[in-house]
């Protein structure tokens, strides 16, 4: 049951990241690295449909909730409609911490919805549900 880290035939957990800001995009691609994710970043919604149609290996999508074009909540109820990626985890990230949009995500499926700003303790609590 030992596992190696790091050696070819470890499997690395891969982290779709989805954020209009660059600056959240690169803390919340900084924290997922830091605990041994491969990290993909996107700016919106439409980005990460489009990768995820191109790479099927993703392992987790962790979205921000508010961004233009698609909204994080938008992109959770595609991916949980979709036979092929309905399986991958969604966690949502937002800044405002109100109830009734974190129920409704909670609701259509999404793993975990997390406030901003993201700290090392919400990550090491996503990593032991990927494990």
């Amino acid at each position: 049951m030992a596992s190696s880290r790091g050696g070819d035939g470890e499997r690395q957990i891969h982290v779709l990241a989805v954020d209009d800001s660059s600056v959240d995009r690169a803390m919340i691609a900084k924290l997922l690295r830091s605990s041994k994710y491969k990290v993909t970043a996107v700016d919106s919604g439409k980005k990460a449909l489009e990768l995820l149609g191109l790479e099927p290996n993703v392992n987790m999508i962790i979205t921000d909730y508010w961004m233009p074009e698609m909204t994080g909540f938008e992109l959770l109820k595609i991916v949980k409609e979709s036979s092929e990626l309905r399986q991958i985890p969604v966690v949502i990230m937002s800044s405002e911490n109100v109830p009734s949009r974190i129920n409704r995500c909670l609701e259509e499926g999404a793993e975990d919805f997390l406030l901003k700003p993201v700290r090392p303790s919400d990550v090491s609590r996503l990593c032991s549900r990927m494990r």
